[in-house]
């Protein structure tokens, strides 16, 4: 009788960054994943983060990232250096057949992107970027309600909001705060998932128009602390929002529709890991005389036994397990829907070089 064992694909992780810390453990959660191999720039610092981690004595630390890539039992990487390097590493990752998940942002621009999908595109890999709330039941139960058009009816406004306070070492010394390593700062980071949560709510179709909002806060390297931007869809709908590095911890998506309104304050991260929450209310109104509400909000409470980040590594892993054993084509949804996000990153930067005038998205 054959085994009812999942087949696990072998990670291996490019880099040391502290995230990296998050995926690992979400690699050690899914049940058909594996931590393989780890690779830094030096010998030492692999073996430092492997100690400081407790990995498994069976996992291979490598000295250099083409090792990693070299190694011929390694079925996909992780890749979360800085944004300046991702187009190196995506590409090389995927013309030695590694399927890839990227950290975002994905990459600096849409043209840097362009090249690492082509080259996942005619390596037959899969790509996704690690967008974790995007694999949260709560997402789905989201997006069901979203498209319901008597609860919900057709989509007006969207606002969202990611931001927390950093302390000045963050401010000194990230990577994000540096041009020469991730030059969209604050805009790249918590704005690429205020701009994935626009999206979502207006169930992927692009703004027409994107227009920055003035005054962003920049370091003196020139790199975004803090911005925002509102977006304008063709059929009238209107979405805002705010990212930043410099106010206190809030993760919020507002959507309003005709019918109905949806908002949820943890979207990025849960309040806790096994248990999320989102509110509707449909058919709201007043009471006689508009004294109070007729109603109030519905909590809903979706449950999961694996946290966010275990579900997107069990997602790519099982992908990537149906290109290897079944021969199927790797799943185009995930790199559509990165390079829509960065269409919009794309806009807003070149609305603010052109003095907050409006572009528009092509």
């Amino acid at each position: 009788m054959g085994s009812s064992e999942p087949v696990k694909i072998r990670f291996g992780i490019l880099g040391c960054a502290d995230i990296a810390r998050k995926l690992s453990r979400a690699i050690k959660l899914s049940p058909n994943a594996t931590l393989h191999a780890i690779g830094s720039r030096s010998i030492t610092k692999a073996q430092s983060f492997a100690q400081s981690n407790g990995y498994p004595p069976t996992t291979k630390l490598y000295g250099s990232y083409d090792a990693v890539l070299d190694d011929p039992e390694v079925d996909a990487v992780y890749i979360p250096l800085p944004t300046s390097l991702h187009i190196q590493w995506a590409v090389a990752a995927a013309r030695k057949g590694k399927h890839v998940l990227l950290e975002k942002p994905a990459a600096l621009n849409v043209s840097e992107l362009d090249v690492i999908i082509a080259a996942c595109d005619e390596c037959g890999v899969q790509f996704m970027d690690g967008t974790m709330w995007m694999h949260h039941p709560r997402t789905l139960a989201m997006d069901h309600f979203l498209r319901d058009p008597h609860r919900f009816g057709p989509l007006k406004s969207i606002q969202v909001h990611f931001s927390f306070f950093a302390d000045d070492n963050f401010l000194k010394n990230d990577i994000r705060v540096k041009p020469e390593l991730d030059s969209l700062g604050a805009l790249g980071d918590v704005g690429w998932y205020c701009i994935r949560a626009s999206l979502f709510a207006a169930n992927y179709q692009l703004p027409k128009v994107v227009t920055a909002l003035k005054n962003p806060v920049k370091n003196k390297a020139g790199v975004i602390l803090s911005c925002g931007a509102s977006l304008h869809w063709e059929d009238g709908t209107v979405g805002t929002f705010h990212c930043s590095f410099l106010s206190h911890l809030t993760m919020d998506i507002s959507v309003v529709g005709t019918n109905g309104t949806l908002h949820v304050n943890d979207f990025v991260v849960p309040f806790e890991e096994k248990s999320a929450s989102f509110s509707t209310m449909s058919d709201g109104w007043f009471t006689d005389m508009d004294l109070e509400w007729n109603k109030k909000p519905t909590e809903h409470i979706v449950n999961t036994d694996l946290p966010q980040e275990a579900g997107m590594v069990k997602e790519f892993s099982s992908l990537v397990d149906g290109i290897k054993r079944l021969g199927l084509s790797p799943e185009k949804k995930w790199p559509t829907l990165t390079r829509k996000t960065q269409l919009v990153i794309d806009a807003v930067v070149a609305s603010i070089d052109r003095g907050f005038e409006p572009v528009e998205v092509y």
